[in-house]
């Protein structure tokens, strides 16, 4: 089960077998239905998750009752509410299974057991949060700077393997 995520770390930096076996120590399994959620408004938010198998949406509700999505996730991608991660102060934010879905789990402890014990995951997960910080810049400015109609074509070519997915209406709310 493991070796979908040892792949991916290894994409940006090889691990020995120590390495690999610290990795199979610090994450656990988590199976979540269709429509159960891994994280509510509410909660501290106690994971970084990776998805192993489905498909997830990040989303808030404003004081109107409406949904707005941040972030949809599949196989080989994370999902977490980083700020209450680190801050762990209660969430605003929900993470709700589209399918049946399969995660791996990394606790708040184990993940800073894994920066002090080891400097590859250090280097790993620094990478993982620049790529995430470049793309939020770009999701910024593209919804200051682009037209609905543009942001809807970007979405398409940069994610493809979602429309299949996931439904319009999630995706128009995704896109604002």
């Amino acid at each position: 089960m493991l070796n979908p995520l040892i792949n991916y770390f290894e994409r940006y930096l090889p691990l020995n077998e120590e390495e690999k076996v610290i990795v199979k120590e610090a994450f656990r399994e988590l199976r979540v239905k269709r429509k159960h959620f891994i994280l509510q408004k509410g909660d501290i938010c106690k994971y970084h998750t990776f998805l192993f198998e489905g498909c997830f949406r990040m989303y808030m509700i404003d004081e109107k009752g409406k949904e707005h999505n941040l972030q949809f996730a599949i196989e080989n991608w994370w999902i977490t509410d980083i700020g209450s991660f680190y801050s762990e102060e209660p969430s605003r934010l929900y993470i709700e299974a589209m399918e049946n879905s399969t995660v791996l789990q990394l606790k708040k402890e184990d993940q800073t057991r894994l920066f002090d014990d080891n400097l590859q995951f250090n280097k790993i997960f620094r990478i993982l949060t620049e790529k995430a910080l470049v793309s939020a810049h770009h999701r910024i400015l593209d919804n200051i700077s682009s037209t609905v109609g543009d942001r809807y074509l970007d979405f398409l070519k940069r994610y493809p393997h979602f429309f299949n997915r996931i439904s319009n209406v999630q995706i128009a709310s995704y896109l604002g």
